[in-house]
This record gives C-alpha cells, structure tokens and sequence, in this order.
C-alpha cells in the first residue's frame, strides 16, 4: 500500500511523498527553533535530512508500527511547507498523528486543511479506529488546530520534553466520529 494514495489534492495544499527535491525547504523550517519547539524530532544536518528524504520517499504508507512522512505543499507552486508524520498501531486499532508548518506558512488554516485530509486518507486506508494526537499544554496553536478539526481531549499527562517539564495534552477523533471530520468545509 502506498503509492497510489498520494498525492491527495485538497483547496490550497498537496498532499505528497517528500523528495530529495526539497531539501532546502525542508530544512528551513526544521531548522527554524519556534517550529522545532514542540517537536520531537531533531534538527539534522542537510547530508542526513538528504538521507532521511530519499528514505520516506521509499516508504510504504500507512505500514502498520512505522512512522510514514508526508509532505505538505502549497497546490498552486508544489513548494514544500511542512510535513505530517502518521504512525499506525501495529495493533491497527488507533494511528497517531504529528504536525509541522513553516512559520510563514501558519495561521493560514493550511495545517487545518492538511490535517483534515491526512486523517481522511488513514480512515479510508486503514482499519484504524481513533486517530490520537498528542500537543505540549503551551502549543496553543497545534491544540486550536486539533479542537478545529474534531479532535476531542481526552487526557493530560506531565512529563519531561527536551530537559523540560511539561504537560502534555492526548486528543482523540474515532472513526465513528468521523462524520465531524467531514462536516468541517475544507479551509
């Protein structure tokens, strides 16, 4: 599975498989501290985000106990703005879901609009039955995006990020909720 379910076009964005091709997009807002903030991923050199590209473009989508990437990319330019990362139980009963955006591209409902349609594409590939994302309590954006979206929460834990502690808030959208997920007009 995999090839076939990208890209996925909505109004403003592409969803896509990331390529080798956007190494510098990429690295200039994985690079960017306030996009990094929140992330649990860590800045990279350009030899291995190259490495790191050229890996998730191989990857097969949606593979249960794997973290899958995907680009997020402006419809009207195909440029790069950020990437969605979605891992899949390998118990197949939820999917996780992970979010970046190029600070000059937030505020702008894109995130929202690319949201959206990552969740639809894991409930019409998968048999995942809860989609979870998971914010730090001062991410106020990404937890207005999440409640944008149909998200609800549904738990809080405090931990330590990054040398930090920190609260970290658990949303929740099930497939049988699903029909919020498509009630939201696309952004």
């Amino acid at each position: 599975m995999g090839s076939s379910l990208l890209p996925r076009i909505s109004k403003r964005i592409v969803l896509r498989r990331l390529g080798i091709s956007d190494l510098e997009d990429f690295q200039s807002y994985r690079c960017d501290p306030e996009v990094a903030r929140y992330q649990d991923w860590e800045v990279m050199s350009d030899n291995e985000a190259r490495s790191f590209l050229a890996a998730v473009n191989r990857d097969t989508l949606l593979r249960p106990g794997y973290w899958s990437q995907i680009g997020i990319a402006h419809r009207r330019d195909d440029r790069l703005i950020g990437d969605i990362g979605l891992c899949v139980a390998a118990q197949l009963g939820q999917a996780e879901i992970g979010f970046s955006l190029a600070r000059h591209a937030q505020g702008k409902g894109l995130a929202r609009e690319a949201v959206q349609e990552a969740m639809r594409l894991v409930f019409e590939h998968s048999d995942v039955n809860q989609i979870i994302g998971i914010t730090d309590a001062r991410n106020l954006p990404s937890i207005k995006l999440m409640e944008s979206v149909g998200m609800e929460k549904f738990d809080e834990q405090d931990t330590v990020f990054k040398d930090e502690p920190c609260t970290e808030h658990f949303f929740v959208l099930s497939r049988d909720e699903k029909v919020r997920l498509d009630d939201l007009a696309p952004s």
